[in-house]
């Protein structure tokens, strides 16, 4: 069936503008990784993310200059130093882009869904088989050297059964509060093991940053992502839920930065963004109360920590604005 030519809707141009940035940034990271890797599985994972994030990029390029639109800056050769040493373990390489593949089958699908324009889901639609594609590469090579690590194990009640008391939801302390239901224990874990790589990942930008603020922030972040992975682990502990940890995701010692500050920044942002719909999402799906309190205090926390960064970002015009809708005030006082 032949479609009528129209021109992209404001949600597919943020989409496509949004792609553009992130996966340029992508191109950059797994450029580095791929300079600073040991294991040739491993490498064969990180040349299909490099792949796959230069064919999303040039495809979201060219459905923007097709509509006539502006393609963002993004990111290009001079925020990256690939010979750079290396900062970061291989096993870290692959829960790095294990997280990023997610995020790409979460952002992705979102935007297929308020998408209109054929060919503008058609690339949605392949970005999302390919974070797919992405995810289970990088999870059949951490099973097979055995670095997956699985969510908690529990023992269940045999019977279905319904919630027959508001008591269930318990209450703002910690006073005869029920266990942990798996759907929380899901979302508990999974907030684990995102902060585990965010704290990882800006140990090794706070050594590397140039600029004092940056290094900063970085290190801020850092401390953020260590009490986050406490908090959560402990609402799994206290009902005597072991909580696995990932090894072997080791920063060395380099302080030869691999990648611009302005890079560092829009990662840091980047990793902010997944943080707070993360939490979003557990906050709605989880029953107890004390549980949803601490995710509404934590977004809080993490929305200040975001600002903070964002004034960096304007103060050494690192920010791009995205495309806005014209002042018509503006017109007619013309």
């Amino acid at each position: 069936m032949e479609e009528h030519p129209t021109r992209l809707t404001s949600s597919e141009i943020a989409t496509l503008w949004s792609s553009v940035q992130n996966n340029s940034m992508a191109v950059c990271v797994f450029k580095y990784f791929i300079e600073n890797v040991d294991d040739e599985e491993i490498k064969s994972v990180i040349e299909y993310a490099l792949h796959t994030s230069k064919d999303n990029l040039s495809l979201s390029e060219k459905l923007l200059k097709e509509d006539k639109q502006p393609i963002p800056v993004g990111f290009k050769d001079e925020d990256v130093n690939p010979n750079a040493p290396r900062l970061y373990s291989d096993t870290y390489y692959l829960y790095y882009i294990k997280n990023m593949a997610k995020v790409g089958i979460s952002v992705y699908g979102v935007a297929l869904a308020t998408s209109a324009k054929s060919s503008v889901r058609d690339f949605l639609s392949k970005a999302v088989q390919s974070s797919i594609n992405l995810y289970n590469k990088t999870s059949n090579v951490l099973l097979s050297k055995g670095l997956f690590v699985r969510p908690p194990y529990i023992s269940t009640t045999n019977e279905i059964d319904f919630i027959d008391q508001k008591n269930y939801k318990g209450g703002l302390l910690n006073i005869k509060r029920r266990p942990v239901n798996v759907i929380e224990i899901t979302h508990v874990y999974a907030n684990v093991e995102t902060n585990l790589v965010g704290q990882v990942l800006l140990t090794g930008f706070t050594q590397v940053a140039i600029r004092k603020e940056v290094r900063k922030y970085c290190n801020k972040g850092k401390d953020i992502a260590t009490k986050h992975v406490k908090l959560f682990s402990n609402i799994l502990t206290d009902d005597e839920i072991p909580v696995p940890m990932p090894s072997d995701l080791t920063v060395l010692n380099s302080q030869i930065a691999p990648f611009s500050d302005k890079l560092i920044m829009f990662h840091t942002a980047l990793l902010i963004q997944s943080s707070t719909s993360n939490y979003a999402t557990a906050a709605a799906a989880s029953l107890r109360t004390d549980i949803v309190t601490t995710y509404v205090r934590l977004t809080t926390e993490v929305t200040g920590y975001a600002n903070d960064g964002v004034n960096i970002m304007i103060d050494k015009s690192w920010l791009e604005e995205p495309p806005q809708v014209i002042s018509k005030n503006n017109l007619s006082n013309q």
